[in-house]
């Protein structure tokens, strides 16, 4: 049964804490559905912060809390517009060069001119100080910190880049180091055994990427994978009555929702965009598809969510006749075929979504069906997610069906920033911006007061609710299925670490 989490108290699920056998064996091998194409941290930064490749200069543990990384300490100035960041001592590179400020700095500026969130951060430069890494403000914004902990703020070595500032290796001061990448498909890794904190216990490990939850169930069963993340529900079903295997299900702070193209005619008006909300079968979805009925959205922010989720919206409901209300009022009026038209331009749109989590191409074909009944013409597009951004980028995407993490950055400002902020974002708002929104994101980022921050929180939930520029389907479930044997495990409910290093085999 899902039990909501508190984002500040997070889940750490540890299956082991001590080897209690010898080990038989020393690799671990990964299994997920996200394939690895690129060296780019700007692109990849989410599989290798996972691995433990590379790392930042701020970490998290499991609950959210930072930490010290690559950083020791920090501090800001009184006025807020200036960061200072203190340097770990005696660490180095997989490749044997120090890590300093100007491979910090090197880094961290290119991570600023990239997509991503630092560029979204009032930065007015990135410098090095007495082999201090210094950031510079337009305005106070407290969440600094929590960025540098996202994936795309990874540090790579400087032997990483060629001449030109491409991106040609997989080269960091982690835990582990790429000994094979054969993109899109696998990572070969071995222990990096200079690396600067504890050892990790296995010697070798491999990633593997397979699109088909199929595939990944099958691999579990068969023993040739030893943790296999994001099982389809038949899968996950299917694997708990595996001997050997233990299933996980994680409340984790990610949504599947519907991301809206409000500048498109058909839904420049909020109740085109309500309508489309009423129409979304939550409750079947959650029990038929996802398996786990008390995951229905009512709201964009989960549960385990808590500083953002509000007691104080009223759930979002399905009602088909309400919707219809809404889109006759628009002036859309059934076809003979059952289609709505307007002004002679039939209600006819696409939906791009993408195989990798398996249950959105099946949510996508349960709103094909729902939408029908209300008049609308839905064609469903199954292919690479890239395909959402560039049709946000290109202004061609209608809906487009997803998940959305809105843990990554730790401070969640840092994702709302990226998705509603002022010009919307790749992974949230398309053609929408609310002042007043954009407004309360620019208190809550430069402010540490907790009462004011839960004020425009509030203010931000409740438009969003009301605008509905992303409409939310139901809160995510993080499975995972793992070899009995393999000890000292944590799913980590923000997904940012497999938690490679701290894993040993028990016999």
């Amino acid at each position: 049964m899902m039990k909501p989490i508190g984002f500040a108290i997070g889940l750490a699920l540890a299956l082991s804490t001590t080897p209690l056998f010898a080990e038989t064996k020393t690799d671990v091998t990964i299994l997920s559905p996200w394939e690895v194409a690129s060296f780019d941290p700007a692109v990849a930064g989410f599989a290798i912060q996972k691995l433990q490749i590379m790392e930042n200069l701020v970490d998290a543990d499991e609950t959210g809390a930072l930490r010290p990384g690559l950083a020791t300490e920090w501090m800001v100035s009184e006025d807020g517009l200036t960061w200072e960041f203190i340097l770990r001592k005696d660490v180095t590179f997989h490749d044997g060069t120090p890590f300093d400020a100007l491979a910090a700095v090197a880094a961290l500026t290119r991570a600023w001119e990239q997509p991503g969130v630092l560029k979204k951060a009032p930065i007015t430069g990135i410098s090095e100080a007495d082999g201090k890494v210094v950031f510079t403000l337009e305005t106070p914004f407290t969440a600094l910190p929590a960025f540098l902990a996202h994936a795309t703020t990874i540090i790579p070595s400087p032997a990483a880049f060629d001449a030109t500032g491409t991106p040609i290796a997989l080269t960091g001061t982690g835990a582990f180091k790429v000994t094979e990448f054969t993109p899109p498909q696998s990572i070969s890794m071995a222990r990096h055994d200079a690396y600067w904190g504890e050892a990790a216990k296995i010697e070798t490990a491999t990633y593997l990427a397979a699109g088909r939850a199929e595939t990944r169930a099958l691999l579990a069963e068969s023993g040739d994978a030893d943790i296999i993340f994001t099982l389809d529900p038949s899968g996950y079903n299917h694997l708990q009555h595996v001997d050997g295997i233990e299933t996980m299900a994680v409340p984790i702070p990610r949504v599947v929702a519907l991301k809206v193209n409000a500048s498109h005619a058909f839904f420049d008006d909020a109740r085109a965009r309500q309508a489309l909300s009423l129409a979304i079968p939550r409750v079947g979805i959650a029990k038929s598809i996802t398996r786990f009925p008390e995951a229905a959205a009512g709201q964009l922010f989960p549960p385990a969510l808590d500083t953002w989720h509000s007691k104080d919206l009223a759930p979002l409901e399905t009602n088909l006749d309400q919707a219809a209300a809404l889109l006759a009022e628009l002036g859309w009026a059934k076809g003979e075929d059952g289609i709505l038209t307007r002004d002679g331009e039939r209600f006819s749109i696409t939906l791009r979504t993408f195989p990798d989590r398996p249950e959105l191409p099946l949510i996508a074909t349960a709103l094909q069906d729902t939408w029908r009944e209300l008049g609308i013409e839905l064609e469903v597009s199954v292919a690479s997610y890239s395909e959402i951004p560039a049709g946000h980028q290109d202004g061609s995407l209608h809906v487009a069906l997803y998940a959305r993490n809105y843990g990554l950055t730790l401070d969640p400002v840092g994702s709302v920033l990226q998705d509603f902020g002022t010009g919307g974002g790749d992974w949230g708002a398309m053609g929408w911006d609310n002042a007043d929104v954009a407004k309360a994101i620019e208190i809550i980022a430069s402010t540490s007061d907790q009462t004011l921050r839960g004020e425009n929180i509030a203010k931000i939930a409740g438009i969003l609710h009301q605008e509905l520029p992303v409409i939310p389907v139901v809160w995510y479930q993080h499975t995972v299925a793992i070899d009995t044997k393999l000890g000292g495990v944590v799913i980590d409910p923000l997904q940012r670490s497999y938690g490679l290093s701290t894993m040993f085999w028990t016999e």
